[in-house]
């Protein structure tokens, strides 16, 4: 016998209290991709432990997905650092296996632009793996187009996939 229990999917700003469970969400997606702290990915951020405070700041947001009540993914976006006032970055979009291919992320990177342009930015970078295929092809399918190089100072060497979308 099989029984269907509703799912509540929650996607809500980042409170204080977040800061563990989505770290841990970055550090356990990022070890099941090989995306380590060694090669300069995003798991190697000074600041993940403390995403609240980071994303507080002036025209930054962030916002996580809870899964019957437990976070299990985010993504949100800041002025991205060294470049332009009018240039901001997609930045950790990460997600557990539980809440892939229900269109979440395409739901919270739109939400992210929509912030960005509330927020006077122009353009919007973002930076991923090439081994990220299903990521890369939902950024392609939202404008996000292909660019030779990095822009700012991200500081993930190993994010050879750049791209970039007019807002």
């Amino acid at each position: 016998m099989t029984t269907t229990f509703p799912v509540s999917v929650l996607v809500r700003p980042i409170r204080p209290e977040d800061n563990a469970a989505i770290a841990n969400v970055i550090r356990h997606v990022s070890a099941e991709f090989g995306l380590t702290a060694d090669k300069g990915y995003t798991v190697a951020d000074p600041n993940l432990d403390h995403l609240y405070e980071s994303y507080s700041q002036p025209r930054c947001a962030y916002w996580v997905v809870e899964l019957d009540g437990v976070v299990a993914g985010g993504g949100g976006v800041a002025p991205l650092s060294g470049a332009e006032h009018d240039l901001c970055e997609l930045q950790k979009m990460y997600f557990m296996p539980s809440l892939r291919g229900q269109g979440l992320a395409k739901r919270l990177a739109l939400q992210a632009i929509e912030h960005a342009r509330s927020q006077g930015f122009a353009r919007c970078y973002l930076e991923t793996t090439a081994s990220l295929t299903q990521a890369i092809a939902l950024y392609e399918r939202l404008g996000f187009q292909h660019i030779d190089g990095a822009m700012g100072n991200t500081g993930h060497v190993d994010c050879e996939v750049t791209m970039l979308k007019h807002l």
